[in-house]
């Protein structure tokens, strides 16, 4: 692993933990050029799974991109970055299977999102459903009054 601080590859870990209920490792590394300390989270890589697009396209399911998809939909919101992960494992989790449809792998973020702020939620939502007037946005949100 190499150092974010001097770039050299010479660490040692100083502690491994479960994390993120059970779906990573936390390691706490420390650099034995600099003496840098920082940490690494060690998970499972679900790349064997294929994630069939709308146009039926097919593509390797790509973690970082449901990350990004949540942090832009709760960009500026009170949402910490353990809330995004444990979201983001917890849409992991359920994927099952060797395909997976996008629309499936979308409505359980935002069951997740709904979970945690509705307002990432809605931002969600709009762009995912493609909203192209107000009356969906007061649809999606009297959607939401009603639960």
């Amino acid at each position: 692993m190499k150092c974010p601080k001097c770039g050299k590859d010479d660490d040692k870990v100083l502690d491994s933990r479960a994390a993120r209920e059970g779906a990573a490792i936390r390691r706490r590394r420390e650099c034995l050029s600099c003496g840098h300390r920082f940490t690494t989270y060690e998970e499972i890589d679900r790349d064997e799974v294929l994630v069939v697009k709308r146009d039926g396209s097919r593509q390797q399911f790509d973690r970082s991109k449901v990350d990004k998809a949540i942090r832009r939909a709760c960009g500026k919101r009170p949402v910490s970055d353990e809330q995004i992960r444990t979201m983001i494992d917890h849409v992991v989790s359920r994927l099952d299977g060797d395909e997976v449809k996008a629309e499936k792998i979308a409505d359980l973020v935002m069951e997740e999102l709904h979970k945690v702020d509705e307002v990432a939620y809605i931002r969600f939502a709009s762009v995912y459903r493609q909203f192209t007037d107000v009356a969906q946005f007061l649809s999606a949100i009297t959607e939401i009054v009603r639960k």
